[in-house]
This record gives structure tokens, C-alpha cells and sequence, in this order.
């Protein structure tokens, strides 16, 4: 037997941009021209067609737009992706016998004799247009005539006349046997054989391709992460969601577009930590906040709930005051971000309520997350094989739609790499269905498979390893990997120099020099970026004592984990006037805000890190020079790509540096630069281009 799609002669290969062959979607954001290639190709010499279908997955119909033809069978196309949401695309391509005859046609008519000179049967045999005779042509156009009449019956109206008409006149034409023909068809019957193809034996490409698109601030964006339990300008006071209200101006002016907000819930009692991660608490212990739940009476007195995710720390206020907390934020053009930790405290009301929701050890006890030689007694995990799976996994769902019902359309999700990859799947692609604005960053410090898996899995945004990446080699290598495809196609980074987490032995060493060249590095390696202050404005970097058989902590000593720390982040010698530059930076220069033109230029010192980023027709270029060594000058020579910047190679251009308001002349690729980390660590330089 014969396949039924014998008559398919086109094959379709290597469609681009799909990510584990349409298992998983690309990511774009709205408004983004999304590029589409592909190989099509068929046997013999026949001219072939090709369509880009696209659609938003709430549509119906498909829209299309053709391909067009490049080089070695590679074809390309493009849409512009207009609404939020899930989208789908694919590939048709098909033989086009009318091209392949109008193309043979022109060639027969370009070998006709001039008709100036002597007719064909008196030309000698090597003389151009002597094996060409009037049949041939006659043949040629009778063979349009019925290619035009088979299009005609796919059209209807006006167009199946005109389409008659012009079949009729080939005849005509044909019969007339003359000694020269002129090209016979204008563009108007070309373009209405082009409405009305013949897609009968027309391949398609499956399956059909997935794509996500988020709206801007998946792309760009700037967090701030601070505890409300430490805003309150009365010294040992808790704070609340009024004082945190206080602050958001400063926060605002700073140039932050999201304020990132730990666990807001209420804090269990049992196993509560003390300070410094202290196993024996005091009576006026705060806990950690990453230990969700107490339904103790006093815990949700104001609320209606029970002290669970839906639940809010009665020290911070009230559902109002919350609400009134999103409305503040938004209006000064931030939003709040909330912390979402799927774990419990051994108080929280669904250890009694839910049991099969946890593990059981052998004695009957539940386990609590440890992480050796770490333990956390305050925490018990989640069961992820519970016998109630679809319940455990409705709950956590409802959790994101609960708070996003009450305005909050940004989350950071702790530790996500520690629940299954298919609740993932599952949880956030039923959150974009129905709520297609909501950004998620994935906290996932965790092995390289798994965080990109987690990406795909619908995560908006992650965490890195920028934290550990310091020298040279290791930022590009680590750079190079994730702003390109197909990396890139699927994971958008977000750079944080420190978190509550995490204070890295170069912050603890290098002081404020190091503060101040890894924000920099930060803010301008990749579009998203954070830190947590006021930690980081004032340059805290004193470590707590590392664990029994370790050699150094990057845990903060008086860690804000556990025990409140009020600050003022305007005090002497802090870096909010820095922080706030690179914002507005950031905000007035587009080539910031993508990680698309990233490129490094070499320098012949390994301490200097030299790359640039463009605007596609290089309308802004932004080009720097950072020194990696916190405690030494560092000195050398670029050797700059200028095409990369989008420079003629004899040409003088100026360079603004943003951060002191420098102008300096460079005259080529090679330049000299010099970087005191105390004084500047970094040039940031916009490339003036000349009138």
C-alpha cells in the first residue's frame, strides 16, 4: 500500500524557534517580532511555497504571513505577537507549479532571437535563440492557460472571472504562433494566484509549536527586596505594611519597579528559630518568616482565615492595610511581589487537617527539611506523592489565585526546584491561561538541567549563578551560555549580587568596592536584576560562624532570617546615590533592557571586563569597562569590535561616561583604560554618534 501522503513531495525540517521539539514553548515578549525559520525543500526542480500560521490559542482561525526563500533551503518569516498568553505557529509549504511555469516561461522568452535580427531558421546553430521556436512557447502559454483555469475554480466572484479572462487570452495568444513574445501576465493576476494557492498535497509541520508571551517587565524589570518586620522607625519595634508604605517613595526614587516582599504570613511557634539561626529561641524570638502557619488564636485574630498562605502576620496589619499597600505601590509606579515558600511550620493548620500532606517517619513524626548538616526543625516539606495529590495540588494552586485576586501580579517561589517539575507544569500553565500577566521568579539555586527545566516549565524569570561567577573567564563563559539560543529562546535571567541567603565571600572581602562593581555588573549584564537591601546599600558583610566541618559561611551574621534589623540606608557612605544612577541609566537607555546584543570585546588584562549592548540599528549603544579586582588599579588596552557598536572602522567617535558625565574622543578599536575600584570600578560609557 502506497502512504495516503504520497502526493506530499515537500519536507519540513528544523523549525525554529521550538524548544524539545514542541514540548515546551519559546518565550517572547508582547509586541516582539518573532522570527521563524525553517528547511523546506522537495525533489527536482519544481519552485515551492511556503505559509507561517500563527495564532493566539484563544483564536479560532489561523493567521498567516508567506516565507521567504534564503539560501540552501532555509526559509524565514516572521509575526508580531499582540496579546498576553499561550500562542501556537507552524509551517506549510507546498509546490508551486504556477511560479515553477512563469519561471520557465520568462526563461524561454529571455532565449527568443531579437526579432531585429534574422528569424529563428535562419540562425546558425550556436547562435542564441536558435533552438527556440514559436511552438515551444505556444505549448508554454496553452500550459498557463490551464494552470490559471485550476485557480479559478478555487476562487469565486469577480476574481474566478478575471482568472477566465486571462486563461482565455493565453489561448489566444498561443494560437497565434508569432515570431516573438512579450511576458504576458502583470502583477495583478500574479497577486490574485497568489490568494488562492493549491494546498490539496501541501506539507504541515508537526506537531504545532507552543509559544509564551509575558508582558515588558518579564524582560526588564528591577527588584528590591526588604522584611516589613524591620521598616518601623521606632528602634525595636516591629514593623508593618504602614511603615513599609513610608518607604516606598524612597524606594520608588531609587528607580525600582518591583518591591519583593519575604513570607507575609503568619510564623510558627513550634521549633522557632533565634537569632543567628539558634535552635533555642527566646520568648521574644521572631522566627523565621519562611516557616509558615500558626493557627494559634492570636494569629489571625483579624482575619477570617486560619493562619495559613492566606493568612497575613497580625504584626504587619490587616487585609486593608494590605490592599492599601498594592494601591500605594502602584501608584508610584512599583508592584509588590510576593514571596511564595510551599512549606509549613509544624503549627500550621494543615499538619492536623491534612496529614497525608506530609511524610510520616517510622515513629509516626513528621519530617522536617534538612538539608545536611543543615536542619530545619520549623519546616516540614511537602509530600509530593501523597495519596491526595490533586487536593495538595488544587490548595497550592489556589494560594497564587488568592493573592492575585487581592492586585498582587508578581511572585519570587522559594526553593521550586524541591516540587515536582509536572505540578509545575501543570500550576503555572493554568495561571497563564487564566491570569497571562503574572511574573514569576523561580528561586532556584540547583543544577543547571533543573533550573532550565523550570523555565520551560513556565517560570518567568530565575535566579543564577551570577553570585558566583567573579572572574573574567566565568562571567563570559557563564554570559555567552544564557543571552543566546537556545538558552535564551526559553530562560530569561535576573542577576542578584546578594540575597537574605547569600553574601558571598567577595562582598565579605572586598568591601565597598566590591559592593559597587557587582551592581554595576548586575544592572548592566542582564536586563532583570536585584538586591536585597538595605543590606546591600550599606554594604553589611559580616558573616555569621560557618557550620561544624565548614570553612566560611555566606550566611549574614545577625541574619534578618531570624530577628529584626532596622537601618537607615541614606547613612554615610552608602550606595543609593550608585544604585539610583544605574536605574535611571537603565531606564533611559533601551539597549539595557535586553540581553539580545550582548557581546564581549577583548582586553588584555584578565581583572577588566569589556561588552557592549546595541539597539538593533544601533540607535543606542552602551559600552563598559569594569575592574574585577576590588582591591587594586587595573589598567589595559581594548580591542573593540566596532561593529559590534556599529561604527565605521575610520572613523572617530565619542564616548559619554554615564556615570561621571565625561566625554572622551576615541579614534579606534584600541583604547586605554584605567579603573581605581575605590574611586570608579567601572566605565559606563554611551556611545554620541557623530552628525
Amino acid at each position: 500500500m502506497k502512504p495516503a501522503y504520497v502526493r506530499n513531495r515537500v519536507v519540513i525540517e528544523d523549525v525554529s524557534p521550538q524548544i524539545d521539539a514542541g514540548r515546551h514553548p519559546a518565550c517572547r515578549i508582547i509586541g516582539d517580532e518573532v522570527a521563524v525559520t525553517a528547511a523546506i525543500f522537495a525533489d527536482g526542480r519544481d519552485h515551492l511555497a511556503a505559509r507561517l500560521l500563527y495564532r493566539h490559542n484563544s483564536e479560532q482561525g489561523w493567521r498567516f504571513t508567506p516565507m521567504i526563500a534564503a539560501t540552501d533551503d532555509l526559509w524565514t518569516g516572521s509575526f508580531t505577537v499582540d496579546k498576553l498568553g499561550s500562542w501556537s505557529f507552524t509551517v506549510m509549504g507546498w509546490i508551486d507549479h504556477f511560479d515553477t511555469w512563469t519561471s520557465d516561461l520568462r526563461e524561454w522568452l529571455a532565449a527568443q532571437p531579437d526579432p531585429h535580427r534574422l528569424p529563428p531558421d535562419q540562425l546558425r546553430p550556436d547562435q542564441p535563440g536558435a533552438e527556440v521556436v514559436p511552438q515551444d512557447i505556444s505549448l508554454a502559454l496553452r500550459s498557463g492557460a490551464i494552470l490559471l483555469q485550476e485557480v479559478a475554480e478555487r476562487a469565486s466572484g469577480a476574481d474566478a472571472k478575471r482568472l477566465l479572462q486571462t486563461a482565455r487570452s493565453l489561448n489566444r495568444l498561443a494560437g497565434q504562433e508569432a515570431a516573438f513574445y512579450e511576458y504576458p501576465l502583470t502583477e495583478e493576476i500574479h497577486d490574485l494566484v497568489a490568494r488562492y494557492p493549491d494546498l490539496s498535497s501541501a506539507t504541515r509541520f508537526e506537531p504545532e509549536l507552543p509559544l509564551r508571551v509575558d508582558r515588558e517587565r518579564a524582560r526588564f524589570s528591577s527588584w528590591y527586596e526588604l522584611f516589613p518586620r524591620s521598616t518601623s522607625p521606632i528602634p525595636g519595634q516591629h514593623g508593618s505594611f504602614r511603615d513599609v508604605e513610608r518607604q516606598i517613595p524612597e524606594i520608588a526614587a531609587m528607580g525600582f519597579d518591583i518591591l519583593y516582599l519575604p513570607p507575609i504570613h503568619p510564623i510558627g511557634r513550634a521549633f522557632r528559630k533565634g537569632p543567628n539561626n539558634s535552635t533555642t529561641a527566646g520568648p521574644d524570638a521572631h522566627g523565621s518568616p519562611w516557616a509558615i502557619g500558626d493557627k494559634s488564636p492570636g494569629a489571625a485574630k483579624n482575619q477570617t482565615d486560619d493562619g495559613g498562605y492566606k493568612s497575613i502576620h497580625p504584626q504587619l496589619g490587616t487585609f486593608a492595610d494590605f490592599d492599601r499597600l498594592v494601591a500605594s505601590a502602584r501608584a508610584h509606579g512599583l508592584e509588590i511581589a510576593l514571596d511564595i515558600a510551599f512549606q509549613c511550620s509544624p503549627d500550621h493548620p494543615w499538619v492536623t487537617e491534612h496529614p497525608d500532606w506530609f511524610i510520616a517517619r517510622p515513629d509516626g513524626s513528621i519530617q522536617f527539611a534538612e538539608n545536611p548538616p543543615k536542619k530545619y526543625q520549623d519546616i516540614y516539606p511537602l509530600n509530593f506523592e501523597s495519596p491526595d495529590l490533586q487536593g495538595l495540588w488544587d490548595e497550592l494552586y489556589s494560594v497564587f489565585e488568592f493573592w492575585i485576586k487581592r492586585g498582587v501580579h508578581v511572585f519570587r517561589v522559594d526553593n521550586p526546584h524541591t516540587k515536582p517539575l509536572p505540578f509545575w507544569e501543570w500550576c503555572l500553565g493554568k495561571l497563564r491561561d487564566n491570569y497571562p500577566d503574572t511574573i514569576l521568579l523561580a528561586e532556584a539555586f540547583t543544577r543547571p538541567r533543573v533550573m532550565y527545566s523550570l523555565s520551560k516549565a513556565g517560570f518567568t524569570q530565575s535566579y543564577t549563578y551570577f553570585t558566583w561567577r567573579t572572574a573574567k573567564s566565568e562571567l563570559q563563559t557563564y554570559l555567552e551560555e544564557i543571552t543566546r539560543p537556545p538558552i535564551s529562546e526559553f530562560f530569561q535571567p535576573n542577576f542578584w549580587p546578594n540575597t537574605p541567603d547569600i553574601l558571598h565571600k567577595l562582598l565579605q572581602e572586598g568591601g565597598r568596592p566590591a559592593f559597587m562593581q557587582r551592581v554595576i555588573l548586575a544592572a548592566t549584564l542582564t536586563a532583570n536584576y536585584g538586591i536585597y537591601g538595605p543590606a546591600y546599600e550599606l554594604c553589611e558583610n559580616a558573616p555569621a560562624k560557618p557550620l561544624p566541618g565548614k570553612t566560611g559561611s555566606e550566611e549574614y551574621l545577625h541574619s534578618e532570617k531570624y530577628e529584626i534589623r532596622q537601618r537607615d540606608r541614606n547613612s554615610p557612605g552608602s550606595l543609593v546615590p550608585l544604585i539610583t544612577l544605574l536605574n535611571q541609566i537603565r531606564r533611559a537607555n533601551p539597549a539595557l533592557q535586553t540581553n539580545r546584543s550582548l557581546h564581549f570585546h577583548p582586553v588584555d588584562n584578565p581583572n577588566l571586563l569589556c561588552y557592549s549592548k546595541s539597539t538593533p540599528g544601533f540607535e543606542n549603544t552602551i559600552l563598559l569597562a569594569v575592574n574585577l579586582d576590588p582591591f587594586n588599579e587595573q589598567a589595559g588596552w581594548t580591542n573593540l569590535d566596532l561593529d559590534r557598536l556599529g561604527i565605521p572602522s575610520d572613523q572617530d567617535f565619542m564616548v559619554e561616561d554615564l556615570l561621571t558625565g565625561t566625554r572622551y574622543t576615541w579614534h579606534d578599536h584600541r583604547n586605554f583604560v584605567a579603573l581605581r575600584p575605590q574611586v570608579q570600578p567601572a566605565h559606563l560609557f554611551r556611545v554620541i554618534r557623530q552628525p
